[in-house]
């Protein structure tokens, strides 16, 4: 056949959410496992059949997951830490969930950033056990694809040498010893697939595309030599995806009989290395050319002369088309979309769609264009529209752009003599206390904010519930004892959503949510047009919040490359410039907040290290512009105005330059979870700004122990001088229960008293 479509994976989202409702009834006990397990195969069995539907000839299978598909290889080969005491036999969804969420007993694992997505990962632990294979979650699938649907499936699942690297190998235990065990693993799982008759199976190996050295790829070489080895009938599939392959000749030159390679964020290097290396004859060339990663509709004719470039280099019969990367990124279907403009919404292509544009450039492809030029012209026409729209026409954020100078990216004085003006006012103990930012969402904010929206409720009642909630909570941190409060941010729905509504530039959607981490699903706004300030944003509920009390309530704004990571950004001029303009807008809510009296202002950036290009030949020129439009937004404010930020991600080794860059006042870091490793980050840095320590896990309903606190504060101040220290949750509290929040932030509050005890002598003999 040629041209031959496949796609890396699909959304399991499901297109009204089923999935995260299923999941989260599972966690509240309303739905038993047997009917858990009977919806969750109906949505996934449903959303194979889209790939079918949408005449996709390799159709993927194993895509699927309960909550991640890293978790998911763990689990598979009894990768159990021993903390969740396990017994060695099945692994039961407690279990599975346990080792995601925590439970009372037991800290969940470490959860960090998909390569440089929104996707958040559980971290694999390897701990010296002898592993073996549990469970064939691949052969499941193929089997329950044939079974169910009569489609002979090609099974995907993470890469060999992309789950070694990724996996946290305890210390003293040896690596070789680990991989050996992999590879007998990977082995086992090929041999029962290619014993059921399986033709192809996916391994997705993005690691290739990272800036992943020599001496790895040779050891991936010797992996992949070894699959072969003892599996030669296996035809193995092996996906790359997000930028580029790093050693081009060495992985077109691994035994496996087909390799994916991203033509849309990775085109300019592996088009040059195509040209100049070529491409084994006997291997499949699997072209990602629809951006699986955006929302815009894909540029069909250019894509269609790339793909008839690409032909004389590849012959038709090994030439297969796909996204670029899985389709989970991306939200289920524009079909859902009621109130977006029906020109807004011939530019948009999510999943579905996407899968409509692959199986029209196969058919273009097999059947010639000109059976198609009237979809061509559409399609440009549709894109010439909104590029010539005046909403990416305005004069004045233009002219602003042009208008921004060095000094625009600094502070007026140095932290230290900042932070003793501040001081002065605030009046801060030892060990300040504090939030992130949300506090709990419950069901009733949920429902008035709904009843709003829908007009059955006044704005003027939802205003005055709103500020109900503000002053229970600031009544709440009253009694809890913080030092420095939030309003809670009860009226905003997510982060970037809120901000993005009251922005000119950004469009939102009804129905297009994608998976963060576990249940967690966000609803990114479309960054369509130029971004500017309109009115102030945030004043009536801080200031609010901040005359119920006297103590310091935060200011709380989401940054600017936080603001852009987690967008759909428009796709025709450089990101730098969109960053930029987003930077200006927060900066004048940040004016406007300082003008009012708040004193500190939380400018949250835990996207920062998202946008980080996986090339590090790359990373510097975005880190230059990330920063400064960070700095941009909050360094026009007074030395006596306290800026705040926050980051959630727990890769700080390589990244402490960035943040003393950024010139924070205060930066808060999770070091709840990575089990100290962020802390080894400060070793030997001389960093002198304040660090908010996230002393326990938001991302879990158990109640930290005064313990678990201390012992992170303790091992931080081996690194970090007493009077930098703040203690705080690692990331924001709305996902959590109200009860649970209360106890959690009571055991913090005690556990910063113990400390400021503990320590109190050796700061009055420091003064002395």
């Amino acid at each position: 056949m040629k041209f031959t479509s496949t796609i890396i994976g699909y959304p399991y989202i499901g297109e009204n959410r089923e999935w995260k409702k299923t999941v989260e009834a599972y966690w509240a006990k309303t739905l038993s496992e047997k009917q858990f397990e009977k919806s969750m195969k109906a949505l996934r069995l449903a959303n194979i059949q889209k790939q079918i539907d949408a005449n996709v000839d390799v159709v993927t299978v194993g895509d699927f997951t309960f909550y991640d598909r890293v978790l998911d290889v763990a689990v598979m080969f009894g990768m159990v830490p021993k903390r969740f005491n396990w017994d060695g036999g099945t692994i039961h969804l407690e279990t599975y969930y346990s080792i995601a969420r925590g439970n009372e007993q037991a800290l969940a694992s470490e959860m960090t950033k998909w390569f440089n997505t929104n996707y958040h990962y559980i971290v694999p632990e390897y701990d010296g056990s002898n592993l073996r294979l549990y469970e064939n979650i691949p052969l499941k699938a193929y089997i329950e694809a044939r079974d169910e649907l009569g489609i002979l499936g090609k099974p995907t699942m993470i890469g060999p040498v992309t789950f070694y690297k990724l996996t946290k190998v305890m210390e003293n235990i040896n690596k070789q010893t680990y991989l050996f065990q992999l590879i007998d693993l990977y082995t086992q799982i090929l041999n029962a697939l290619v014993a059921e008759g399986v033709k192809w199976i996916q391994f997705e190996e993005p690691i290739f595309t990272t800036s992943i050295s020599e001496k790895d790829m040779q050891q991936a070489k010797e992996v992949y030599k070894q699959l072969s080895k003892a599996v030669p009938q296996a035809q193995i599939l092996l996906q790359t995806y997000f930028e580029a392959v790093e050693h081009y000749e060495t992985v077109i030159s691994l035994p496996v009989a087909g390799i994916g390679l991203d033509f849309v964020h990775g085109f300019q290097e592996n088009i040059t290395n195509l040209k100049r290396w070529g491409f084994p004859k006997e291997k499949i060339l699997v072209a990602g050319v629809i951006n699986g990663r955006n929302i815009w509709c894909t540029p069909l004719k250019r894509q269609f002369d790339f793909l008839t470039e690409l032909k004389s280099l590849i012959s038709s019969e090994n030439l297969w088309i796909q996204p670029s990367c899985s389709l989970m990124h991306v939200p289920v279907t524009v079909a859902s979309e009621s109130k977006l403009s029906e020109e807004f919404k011939n530019n948009l292509a999510f999943a579905d769609e996407k899968l409509q544009e692959l199986n029209f450039l196969k058919n273009a492809l097999r059947e010639g264009s000109d059976y198609y030029k009237d979809i061509f012209k559409q399609n440009i026409d549709n894109i010439a529209n909104l590029n010539h729209s005046r909403d990416r026409q305005l004069i004045t954020v233009h002219e602003a752009i042009q208008q921004i100078t060095e000094k625009d990216f600094s502070r007026k004085k140095p932290h230290k003599i900042r932070k003793e003006l501040q001081q002065e006012i605030l009046q801060l103990p030892l060990f300040p206390t504090t939030t992130i930012g949300s506090l709990p969402q419950t069901e009733e904010v949920k429902k008035t904010r709904a009843e709003m929206r829908k007009g059955k409720i006044s704005r003027e009642d939802y205003r005055t519930f709103i500020q109900s909630e503000i002053k229970k909570w600031i009544d709440y941190q009253e009694k809890l004892g913080l030092d420095v409060y939030v309003h809670g941010e009860f009226e905003r729905t997510d982060m970037v959503e809120y901000f993005g509504e009251k922005l000119k530039g950004f469009a939102f959607t009804e129905k297009a949510w994608v998976v963060s981490y576990g249940s967690r699903c966000v609803k990114p706004p479309i960054i369509y047009g130029d971004v500017q300030w309109i009115e102030p944003m945030t004043i009536a509920e801080t200031v609010y919040a901040q005359s119920l009390t006297t103590k310091p309530v935060k200011g709380m704004l989401t940054g600017p490359n936080t603001m852009l990571n987690w967008s759909f950004v428009r796709d025709d001029i450089p990101k730098k410039e969109v960053a930029y303009q987003i930077a200006l807008a927060i900066r004048k809510e940040v004016q406007t907040l300082e003008r009012e009296g708040i004193q500190i202002i939380q400018v949250d950036e835990p996207a920062l290290r998202e946008g980080l290009p996986l090339k590090v030949n790359k990373q510097t020129s975005y880190l230059e512009w990330a920063i400064n439009a960070f700095k941009l937004a909050t360094s026009e404010v007074a030395d006596v105005t306290q800026i705040h930020t926050h980051m959630y991600y727990c890769e700080f080794n390589d990244f402490i330059e960035p943040i003393r860059a950024l010139d924070t006042d205060v930066i808060s870091i999770e070091t709840s979870k990575s089990h100290g490793e962020i802390i080894e980050a400060f070793k030997n840095n001389d960093y002198e700004n304040d660090i908010g320590l996230g002393v326990y896990d938001i991302h879990s309903p158990r109640i930290p122990q005064l313990n678990e606190m201390q012992a992170i504060i303790d091992e931080s101040l081996k690194v970090l001088a007493i009077e930098q220290c703040w203690i705080n949750p690692d990331c924001g509290l709305k996902t959590r229960k109200t009860a649970e929040t209360l106890a959690a932030l009571e055991r913090m509050v005690d556990t910063a008293k113990i400390m400021r005890e503990r320590y109190k002598q050796e700061v009055l003999n420091m003064i002395n």
